[in-house]
């Protein structure tokens, strides 16, 4: 059953969609993915969660919940003390804020949730509260989408981990939206992973009041076609922002990431840094967009796009964009694209490794600076095992 909340919303979502039509090559946003793939994730029938018994164990001192596309996440759940489930008429009032503020209400994958979602996780955090960890999962071909609606009060402090799996070419659609109150801090972990048949659609909104933190960090793997879209605005500037995130593409895997950051004031800091590894005749996307106005001055902002080839016919494409009006600034951005270094190579079979091991060992530490970023909690997933078995039989 739908929301009585989302109904409207989905109404005028499937308004919007006949509307559009699918992107075009001639949108600039879409005209390096892979348009077929994402007319496939459009046609398929919605499905419901499908949660399977080999999740790892819960968090120790935090909350796991199962996030599904037609059930109350919180049935028969007792939030700890600081987290609390918003009412209708708050929901009211805040859904939709994010995706305004940010400027993404009306892009295509933003109104296919809008179209699609039945349920809503929406959730108000005050004071420092125990790690909470989202897992959206699903098997069989069809779409599975869900949305979730994030307030952090100020001087609030969140670890979040959401963790989409997916198995026999499910689709996952997702919208998450969070407002962050002055000195709050989330600390905010995605994690993809899958048979290599399934596809992710998710955008996430953020704002950000001054001095707030929001330190952001993805890893996608076993996706056949991802599209991952986080957008930032600091409304009034004096926050920190960083956006890690890591994409390993093997076979004929489709794995984008488009970006955007806008200063809406001050003393703004950004730290991003956005690796892929491929392999096979994978394909890497990185779009990333940072807006410096005006009113943006002594704005520090960093990007820096860094990616990994394990063959001649895999694929990257890596296209940083800054956008600076202001004048008293410090931004930097750049983009490699390389391969293993023989002398690196070298230097480990020297000492006795083969090379098999040697570039298990070289790779894995080039993920590990990305892995290190997200919460503890994405440790019980063993994503280094998962990398270094998958890379294994890449090499």
């Amino acid at each position: 059953m739908v929301s009585s909340v989302l109904a409207p919303v989905q109404q005028r979502g499937r308004e919007a969609l006949q509307r559009l039509g699918l992107p075009t090559r001639r949108q600039e946003a879409w005209r390096l993915t892979d348009l077929k793939r994402l007319g496939a994730v459009h046609a398929l029938p919605l499905i419901p969660a499908d949660a399977r018994d080999d999740l790892p164990e819960p968090p120790q001192r935090g909350l796991r919940l199962l996030l599904g596309a037609d059930q109350n996440p919180l049935e028969g759940v007792t939030l700890p003390s600081g987290i609390k489930a918003l009412n209708n008429d708050e929901l009211k009032s805040l859904l939709g804020r994010a995706t305004d503020h940010c400027g993404c209400s009306e892009d295509w994958p933003v109104e296919l949730n809008k179209s699609s979602s039945q349920q809503i996780l929406a959730l108000q955090i005050s004071g420092k509260v125990p790690p909470l960890e989202l897992v959206i999962d699903a098997s069989g071909s069809g779409l599975l989408a869900t949305r979730l609606l994030l307030i952090l009060d100020p001087k609030a402090e969140l670890d979040l981990l959401q963790v989409f799996r997916s198995e026999n070419g499910v689709a996952h659609s997702h919208l998450c939206e969070i407002q962050l109150g002055e000195e709050s801090h989330l600390h905010h972990g995605l994690l993809s992973i899958g048979d290599g048949e399934g596809s992710l659609l998710t955008t996430l909104a953020t704002q950000q009041e001054p001095r707030s933190n929001y330190a952001f960090s993805s890893f996608v793997q076993g996706s056949m076609f991802a599209r991952i879209e986080p957008r930032i605005v600091q409304l009034r500037g004096q926050a920190f922002t960083s956006l890690k995130g890591l994409a390993v593409a093997t076979d004929e895997q489709q794995i984008g990431v488009h970006s955007a950051m806008r200063f809406d004031g001050p003393e703004g800091e950004l730290d991003q840094l956005q690796k892929s590894l491929v392999s096979g005749k994978s394909h890497t996307i990185f779009n990333g967009s940072i807006q410096v106005p005006k009113e943006a001055q002594q704005t520090n902002a960093a990007q820096l796009s860094r990616n990994l080839m394990l063959s001649s016919r895999a694929r990257v494409d890596t296209k940083p964009e800054l956008e600076i009006i202001a004048d008293d600034v410090k931004c930097a951005h750049g983009a490699t694209v390389s391969q293993l270094q023989e002398d690196e190579l070298f230097y480990l079979r020297s000492r006795g490794i083969t090379e098999m091991e040697a570039t298990a060992l070289l790779l894995n530490g080039y993920c590990q600076e990305v892995i290190d970023q997200l919460p503890a909690e994405a440790a019980r997933w063993k994503l280094s095992e998962r990398v270094h078995n998958l890379l294994i039989s890449a090499v």
